[in-house]
């Protein structure tokens, strides 16, 4: 083989390796979409647990759809997550208090749900919640998945009226006197089982444990939230200096 054909040989090998890592690439994306949201991206008022009064809804589920998990796909896991909650809850909604835009802030998880079959690629609006109910939804088994236990179900524990365990989806409710808006990330995952053998109160951090090594393809969509009445209709800007853990 002459010169001039082994480096032709050896950039179409090249070639064809760089093809198949985009596709390969490709295949281990899935496209996110959230529904009802404004130009801004921001949720709808009646998707909050906690919306001004001037909302007749609240606590009603947005709708999502993503796109189809790549060959071996056998279930979905959903997650909804709040990177952008204040590490300090003592400074949440107190009077005279301001949480400032770059405070410590931690992630909690609004929206646990698995075993999602891998016929369903969308959750209409309000299937996962219609309504704000009082010590929360039930978990467990539905037609379109296994609810789990979301951040609700520790932040209210204390209190005697709300306690309780929240399943499936619970809406935004950020501090009104956070000067950071809040982002609200929903995550959706293939997976090459039909069931991860979840069950109980299982939380978020317990579903990302069980879907290591399980995952064929991920992707994830954003949106945004605020109840500071100086940040509602504001375009979105984060801090760099914030430590989010």
């Amino acid at each position: 083989m002459g010169r001039q054909e082994y480096r032709t040989l050896a950039v179409a090998a090249v070639l064809a390796a760089m093809m198949a890592a985009s596709v390969a690439v490709a295949a281990d994306h899935l496209t996110v979409e959230i529904g009802g949201l404004d130009r801004s991206g921001r949720l709808p008022d009646q998707a909050a647990f906690c919306p001004p009064a001037s909302s007749a809804l609240k606590d009603v589920s947005p709708a999502v759809k993503w796109s189809p998990g790549p060959r071996g796909t056998r279930s979905y896991a959903l997650l909804m997550v709040d990177p952008d909650v204040p590490r300090d809850f003592s400074q949440i909604n107190k009077a005279g208090v301001v949480i400032t835009a770059d405070a410590p802030r931690i992630t909690v998880h609004h929206w646990v749900l698995d075993d999602i079959p891998a016929s369903i690629t969308s959750l209409p609006s309000g299937v996962e919640s219609e309504t704000l109910v009082p010590r929360g939804k039930p978990i467990g088994e539905t037609g379109h998945g296994r609810r789990g236990a979301n951040i609700y179900t520790t932040f209210l524990a204390s209190n005697a009226e709300t306690a309780g365990t929240y399943g499936g989806y619970d809406g935004p409710c950020p501090p009104v006197n956070d000067e950071r808006p809040h982002r609200y990330i929903v995550r959706v995952f293939a997976l090459d089982l039909p069931s991860l053998g979840l069950s109980g109160a299982f939380d978020g951090p317990s579903l990302e444990q069980a879907m290591r090594g399980h995952v064929l393809a991920q992707g994830e969509a954003a949106a945004t939230y605020a109840l500071n009445p100086r940040l509602r209709g504001q375009r979105v800007e984060y801090p760099q200096s914030g430590r989010t853990d």
